[in-house]
Protein backbone atom coordinates (compact mmCIF):
# COMPACT_ATOMS: atom_id res chain seq x y z
CA UNK A 1 0.00 0.00 0.00
CA UNK A 2 2.94 2.71 1.07
CA UNK A 3 4.09 1.37 -2.63
CA UNK A 4 1.25 2.50 -4.41
CA UNK A 5 1.14 5.62 -2.19
CA UNK A 6 4.44 6.45 -3.19
CA UNK A 7 3.51 5.93 -7.26
CA UNK A 8 0.52 8.26 -6.90
CA UNK A 9 2.72 11.08 -4.81
CA UNK A 10 5.55 11.01 -7.81
CA UNK A 11 2.46 10.81 -10.86
CA UNK A 12 0.61 14.18 -8.49
CA UNK A 13 4.20 16.36 -9.00
CA UNK A 14 3.82 16.43 -12.54
CA UNK A 15 6.72 13.68 -12.96
CA UNK A 16 6.20 13.19 -16.89
CA UNK A 17 7.97 10.42 -18.69
CA UNK A 18 10.88 11.20 -20.64
CA UNK A 19 11.40 10.58 -24.27
CA UNK A 20 13.12 7.21 -25.00
CA UNK A 21 12.51 5.96 -21.30
CA UNK A 22 9.93 4.13 -20.63
CA UNK A 23 6.93 5.21 -18.38
CA UNK A 24 6.21 1.72 -17.09
CA UNK A 25 8.86 0.08 -14.98
CA UNK A 26 9.47 -2.91 -17.25
CA UNK A 27 8.37 -1.60 -20.58
CA UNK A 28 10.74 -1.27 -23.61
CA UNK A 29 11.17 2.07 -24.90
CA UNK A 30 9.96 2.72 -28.60
CA UNK A 31 11.19 5.64 -30.06
CA UNK A 32 10.05 6.09 -33.92
CA UNK A 33 12.64 7.13 -36.48
CA UNK A 34 13.04 10.92 -36.79
CA UNK A 35 10.83 11.91 -33.73
CA UNK A 36 11.84 15.03 -32.32
CA UNK A 37 11.92 16.49 -36.22
CA UNK A 38 9.54 18.35 -37.80
CA UNK A 39 7.45 16.22 -40.57
CA UNK A 40 9.19 16.47 -43.97
CA UNK A 41 6.71 17.59 -47.25
CA UNK A 42 7.30 14.55 -49.85
CA UNK A 43 9.19 15.25 -52.67
CA UNK A 44 7.92 16.84 -55.60
CA UNK A 45 8.28 14.62 -58.81
CA UNK A 46 10.65 16.54 -61.17
CA UNK A 47 8.48 15.33 -64.40
CA UNK A 48 5.22 16.43 -63.38
CA UNK A 49 4.05 19.61 -64.26
CA UNK A 50 2.36 22.23 -61.59
CA UNK A 51 -1.82 22.17 -62.05
CA UNK A 52 -2.83 25.19 -63.88
CA UNK A 53 -5.79 28.06 -62.30
CA UNK A 54 -9.17 27.94 -63.68
CA UNK A 55 -9.70 31.00 -66.39
CA UNK A 56 -13.48 31.06 -67.88
CA UNK A 57 -13.05 32.21 -71.31
CA UNK A 58 -16.84 33.00 -72.27
CA UNK A 59 -16.40 33.22 -76.13
CA UNK A 60 -19.53 35.62 -76.67
CA UNK A 61 -21.78 33.94 -74.85
CA UNK A 62 -23.92 36.01 -72.46
CA UNK A 63 -23.23 37.17 -68.79
CA UNK A 64 -26.30 34.36 -67.17
CA UNK A 65 -26.15 36.71 -63.94
CA UNK A 66 -27.48 39.99 -65.93
CA UNK A 67 -31.07 40.35 -66.57
CA UNK A 68 -32.38 39.67 -69.85
CA UNK A 69 -35.50 42.25 -69.30
CA UNK A 70 -33.73 44.55 -67.80
CA UNK A 71 -30.37 44.51 -69.56
CA UNK A 72 -28.63 46.51 -66.78
CA UNK A 73 -28.87 50.22 -68.03
CA UNK A 74 -31.61 51.61 -66.45
CA UNK A 75 -32.86 51.33 -62.90
CA UNK A 76 -35.16 48.18 -61.31
CA UNK A 77 -38.87 48.75 -62.44
CA UNK A 78 -39.66 49.46 -58.38
CA UNK A 79 -36.64 52.24 -58.04
CA UNK A 80 -38.09 55.37 -59.72
CA UNK A 81 -35.78 58.38 -60.38
CA UNK A 82 -36.42 61.59 -58.15
CA UNK A 83 -36.87 64.70 -59.44
CA UNK A 84 -36.94 65.63 -63.63
CA UNK A 85 -35.20 62.56 -64.52
CA UNK A 86 -38.19 60.05 -62.87
CA UNK A 87 -41.06 61.54 -65.03
CA UNK A 88 -41.50 60.39 -68.31
CA UNK A 89 -42.74 62.64 -71.77
CA UNK A 90 -46.59 61.74 -71.02
CA UNK A 91 -46.51 62.88 -67.61
CA UNK A 92 -44.30 65.64 -68.32
CA UNK A 93 -46.97 69.31 -68.36
CA UNK A 94 -45.02 72.86 -69.88
CA UNK A 95 -46.61 75.63 -66.99
CA UNK A 96 -44.50 78.22 -68.41
CA UNK A 97 -41.38 79.57 -70.25
CA UNK A 98 -39.00 81.81 -69.29
CA UNK A 99 -35.97 83.69 -70.98
CA UNK A 100 -32.83 84.21 -68.86
CA UNK A 101 -29.51 85.51 -69.73
CA UNK A 102 -30.80 84.88 -74.03
CA UNK A 103 -31.75 81.15 -73.33
CA UNK A 104 -35.25 79.94 -72.49
CA UNK A 105 -36.43 77.40 -69.53
CA UNK A 106 -39.23 75.67 -68.90
CA UNK A 107 -41.37 75.16 -65.85
CA UNK A 108 -42.53 71.98 -66.03
CA UNK A 109 -45.35 70.16 -63.50
CA UNK A 110 -44.61 66.21 -63.21
CA UNK A 111 -47.48 63.51 -61.77
CA UNK A 112 -46.42 64.70 -57.99
CA UNK A 113 -47.73 68.11 -58.90
CA UNK A 114 -44.27 69.38 -57.93
CA UNK A 115 -43.05 72.12 -60.22
CA UNK A 116 -39.34 71.97 -61.80
CA UNK A 117 -37.20 74.35 -63.67
CA UNK A 118 -36.08 72.27 -67.46
CA UNK A 119 -32.77 72.94 -69.52
CA UNK A 120 -32.00 71.87 -73.59
CA UNK A 121 -30.81 68.54 -72.99
CA UNK A 122 -32.13 67.60 -69.02
CA UNK A 123 -32.96 63.89 -69.29
CA UNK A 124 -36.34 62.53 -68.53
CA UNK A 125 -37.16 58.99 -68.31
CA UNK A 126 -37.86 57.92 -71.53
CA UNK A 127 -36.31 61.13 -73.69
CA UNK A 128 -33.77 64.12 -73.58
CA UNK A 129 -35.33 67.92 -73.98
CA UNK A 130 -33.84 68.69 -77.22
CA UNK A 131 -34.97 72.63 -77.46
CA UNK A 132 -37.20 75.14 -75.63
CA UNK A 133 -38.75 78.05 -77.49
CA UNK A 134 -41.48 80.52 -76.59
CA UNK A 135 -44.44 77.94 -77.35
CA UNK A 136 -43.68 74.86 -75.46
CA UNK A 137 -40.22 72.53 -75.53
CA UNK A 138 -39.45 69.28 -77.76
CA UNK A 139 -38.60 66.76 -76.38
CA UNK A 140 -36.71 63.37 -78.16
CA UNK A 141 -38.35 60.44 -77.19
CA UNK A 142 -36.85 56.75 -77.34
CA UNK A 143 -39.42 54.22 -78.64
CA UNK A 144 -39.03 51.18 -76.73
CA UNK A 145 -40.91 49.02 -79.19
CA UNK A 146 -38.92 46.37 -80.54
CA UNK A 147 -41.38 46.16 -83.79
CA UNK A 148 -41.20 49.77 -84.76
CA UNK A 149 -38.35 50.98 -87.35
CA UNK A 150 -38.21 53.85 -85.38
CA UNK A 151 -35.78 54.10 -82.38
CA UNK A 152 -36.14 57.98 -81.27
CA UNK A 153 -39.23 60.84 -82.46
CA UNK A 154 -40.11 64.08 -81.66
CA UNK A 155 -42.46 65.18 -79.26
CA UNK A 156 -43.75 68.78 -78.60
CA UNK A 157 -45.29 69.84 -75.87
CA UNK A 158 -46.72 72.77 -75.87
CA UNK A 159 -47.55 75.88 -73.44
CA UNK A 160 -51.20 75.82 -74.06
CA UNK A 161 -53.36 72.61 -74.74
CA UNK A 162 -54.52 72.58 -78.06
CA UNK A 163 -58.37 73.07 -76.35
CA UNK A 164 -57.07 75.70 -74.38
CA UNK A 165 -56.03 78.03 -77.69
CA UNK A 166 -59.65 78.03 -79.47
Amino acid sequence: MAMLLASAVVLAQGAAPQPGKPAVPGATATTPAGAGQPPQPAPATAGAPAPEPYAYNPDGRRDPFVSLIARGIEAPAGAKSTGLGGITTAELVVKGVLNSKGSYIALVAGPDGKTYTAHVNDRLVDGTIRSITPQGLVVVQEVNDPLSLIKQREVRKGLRASEDGK
